[in-house]
């Protein structure tokens, strides 16, 4: 009988606790979040068909799940390595469009596994750990995802790969980001050495947009 009673304490207990952890995420109400999410938590909202409660525990359940997440440092060969690899993807693209988004795609599948995120092959883990600490840059990941997939015409291959660059920058700094200001964070106007991000010019996309 001492013992289901000390079994009971202990579950009530963690149910407590569970409950108030969650509380202190939801702190704010849905401002909070918002802040954390930014076009993140908009389209939560949409894809429960506005239904605002309903959203904000999907995000509150990522926060939970992938706030503690340490980012790992990468080595000055693998930061180089990635560069090199982003630039032949982008290059092909001219000649390839599918080809080169589902480069892009595995690499930064790649790029985030080894940054300490969950690994590519379950993306919607990976993905929904990547929002918690980069949510100004997790749009064009999702959107070249879906393009890899072979999903999108050419032109929005284009797009989706032009907007996961700002993601690929993110992954490759060497200081990880503050998740709490993530949505105030904005793509960078240059890349670490310097340059200009790539953006392909729409004349130089074979195909079509169908």
């Amino acid at each position: 009988m001492l013992t289901i009673v000390i079994i009971a304490v202990i579950v009530i207990a963690a149910v407590a606790l569970f409950l108030v952890g969650r509380g202190r995420i939801r702190a704010g109400g849905g401002h909070g979040l918002k802040h954390r999410f930014g076009p993140e938590y908009d389209r939560a909202v949409a894809d429960h068909n506005g239904d605002t409660k309903a959203a904000e525990l999907e995000l509150a359940e990522r926060v939970t799940q992938h706030a503690s997440l340490q980012e790992q440092p990468l080595t000055p060969e693998a930061r180089a390595r990635y560069r090199a690899q982003w630039a032949d993807a982008q290059e092909q693209f001219v000649e390839s469009p599918q080809k080169a988004v589902t480069e892009a795609d595995a690499l930064l599948a790649g790029l985030a596994r080894d940054r300490g995120f969950p690994d590519g092959e379950q993306f919607e883990e990976q993905f929904a750990a990547l929002s918690v600490h980069h949510s100004a840059h997790v749009n064009g990941y999702r959107s070249m995802h879906t393009a890899a997939r072979g999903q999108s015409g050419t032109e929005e291959m284009r797009e989706a790969m032009v907007e996961a660059r700002s993601l690929f920058e993110a992954l490759l700094a060497e200081q990880p980001a503050d998740p709490d200001q993530g949505s105030s964070q904005t793509p960078r106007s240059r890349d670490g050495n310097g340059h200009a991000p790539w953006a392909l010019n729409r004349r130089h996309a074979k195909g079509n947009n169908t």
